[in-house]
């Protein structure tokens, strides 16, 4: 009698494929990132192209938007274009760009679904491609029954031993680079909202503590004290008290981390409701963030909460 066993199949699909838009600087750079992660380049679009062509490839996974040495009024005028199109078919971007373009990009990139790089080097692609790959579903189990839990887990960490390897053989190229920081978390933690209206809250007691804690970095040196969403937060917050309005570019400087990890930062903290963007109404090229209604009233309540316990704010 042949007894037949289902069995699981896992394989991976035949390359991620993967559309670049844009200038040519990051072509090398970008090649050898979609390289390392096992994908494929299926077409590369000019500025030009973006507007006719681009609704023609809806069979991609993922768009690589490469901005550095850009004409701002060309951003401009094709990042809403290649934005609208991700987001229609929740596609994942990655997009590389220059800090001088932090404002101009993040005005309309700035979402749980693109990456924004600033001044990327290869590690920063490869690590980005992989996560977008993730996002994407570049995984394909092909079963007769379900994949069970430990065929699952198993698959996993293999993507995470090959991502790893990738890594380190790049570090070992580039031993200049900064080492790549991964959030702990991904899961926003819900904030208590009890609004004090009777607690007064001086602007200029909040910038000292953004000072008191930017002076800790000239006696023990930079990146032992890294807290960016603390800062943002703060940084807004002492915004909000004097009715001034904050840039991104302005943020990134006072999340005081490099500009790629900042923008992941104001990225999560507006996806998790603490912030919101608002366009600027004078220039398009820019948009102010800013506490949401929420996050000001816990903001309150904080201070609150500390003046009662009799301890320092900062």
């Amino acid at each position: 009698m042949m007894i037949l066993q289902a069995s699981a199949t896992i394989e991976r699909e035949p390359g991620t494929s993967i559309m670049v838009i844009g200038a040519a600087n990051g072509h090398a750079a970008g090649q050898q990132a979609i390289a390392a992660v096992n994908a494929r380049l299926v077409e590369r679009l000019d500025w030009q192209d973006v507007g006719p062509s681009l609704s023609q490839h809806t069979a991609c996974s993922i768009i690589m938007v490469e901005t550095e040495g850009t004409d701002d009024d060309i951003l401009v005028g094709v990042l809403p274009r290649i934005d609208a199109f991700a987001a229609a078919l929740d596609m994942p971007v990655v997009v590389a760009l220059e800090h001088r373009s932090i404002d101009i990009v993040a005005a309309t990139m700035l979402s749980a679904r693109a990456q924004l790089l600033c001044s990327p080097t290869l590690s920063d692609r490869v690590v980005a491609l992989a996560i977008a790959t993730e996002q994407r579903g570049a995984m394909l189990v092909h079963d007769v029954v379900r994949e069970g839990e430990a065929a699952r887990l198993h698959r996993l960490n293999e993507e995470v031993a090959r991502i790893a390897d990738v890594l380190a053989r790049l570090t070992r190229r580039s031993g200049d680079e900064r080492p790549v920081t991964h959030i702990v978390s991904d899961h926003p933690t819900p904030f208590k909202q009890e609004h004090r209206a009777d607690v007064v809250i001086d602007a200029a007691e909040v910038r000292r503590a953004i000072r008191a804690r930017r002076l800790r970095d000239q006696h023990f040196g930079s990146g032992f004290f890294e807290d960016p969403a603390w800062d943002i937060l703060l940084d807004l917050f002492a915004a909000d008290l004097e009715g001034t309005q904050v840039s991104v570019s302005s943020l990134c400087i006072a999340a005081s981390v490099a500009p790629t990890t900042a923008l992941r930062w104001i990225s999560k903290l507006t996806d998790s409701g603490l912030l919101e963007r608002h366009p600027d109404p004078f220039d398009r090229r820019r948009a102010f963030m800013e506490l949401s209604s929420g996050a000001s009233r816990a903001m309150r309540d904080h201070v609150a909460t500390l003046r009662r316990a009799g301890l320092p704010f900062g």
